[in-house]
């Protein structure tokens, strides 16, 4: 009977644990050429086991409530992740407005060299986390979601060090191809097959990666339009897919999984 209550004890004692373990919302603010950056660090503090750590790159959106939400799903208990402010503190479009994301992003993808300059800025961030959060500095990777995608693959165009890029229905064009010879990322992109936004240049990304020395796959989603991830966008060229998402973030976990324990 004593054995009994104390297993029990022990059992509730886990369970409240576990109830106050939460995700983590840290803000991670930085000046770079005179404009400040506020992102959001996002981690689940029920260990304090290190982990990989990833920047996060959203949609032309920004950093917002559905992009929280979004690092918290993939972070779960295996990444700590920096959701990453690419436009500047005080440039925050709002949900659903192409209109003023459009006018967010038209500045980095005019000068891709500030998008690459930008993007291993929160790099250098994240690793700057180490000493405060479980991050494994040894296991580093980024992710992008549309304009993300095209952020985290310049990112690796930029020779950074990070052990592996996935891209989620992101741009493919790059305004020097050249760049890819100093990949040393395991690069993952995945596009929808109807996506009329980034497929036209999906054979020019190819023989970009064909030149380059990493370890790529370009993935093409059947029947998967644009924004194939985005949960509740649902238009004819910009649509969420349960199927497509499922099967692409699944593809991601195992992508940085090989890379992180440097298996084929």
């Amino acid at each position: 009977m004593r054995f009994a209550r104390l297993c029990c004890l022990l059992l509730l004692a886990g369970s409240a644990f576990a109830t106050q373990a939460k995700m983590v919302h840290r803000p991670v603010e930085w000046t770079q050429d005179g404009t400040s950056f506020h992102s959001v660090l996002v981690y689940d503090d029920a260990s304090s086991a290190k982990r990989p750590g990833l920047v996060m790159v959203p949609n032309w959106y920004g950093v917002n409530d559905a992009a929280v939400q979004k690092a918290e799903m993939i972070a779960g208990k295996d990444y700590v992740i920096l959701l990453t402010d690419m436009y500047g503190a005080s440039v925050r479009p709002q949900q659903g407005n192409a209109e003023q994301a459009g006018a967010a992003v038209k500045p980095l993808y005019g000068d891709r060299a500030l998008m690459r300059k930008r993007v291993n800025e929160a790099l250098a961030q994240l690793k700057a986390q180490a000493s405060t959060a479980p991050i494994d500095t040894g296991k580093l990777g980024a992710i992008g979601f549309c304009f993300g995608g095209s952020a985290v693959l310049d990112l690796a165009r930029s020779g950074a060090e990070v052990a592996a890029v996935v891209s989620f229905h992101g741009g493919l064009s790059t305004d020097d191809p050249g760049l890819a010879k100093n990949i040393k990322a395991r690069v993952l992109a995945m596009n929808g097959a109807d996506d009329k936004g980034t497929m036209p240049d999906a054979d020019k990304f190819m023989d970009e990666m064909r030149a380059s020395p990493a370890d790529w796959q370009f993935v093409v989603i059947g029947h998967a339009v644009h924004c194939f991830t985005e949960v509740g966008e649902n238009s004819a060229g910009c649509r969420y897919d349960a199927r497509a998402a499922a099967r692409s973030y699944r593809l991601m976990h195992d992508w940085l999984h090989a890379a992180f324990t440097n298996t084929p």
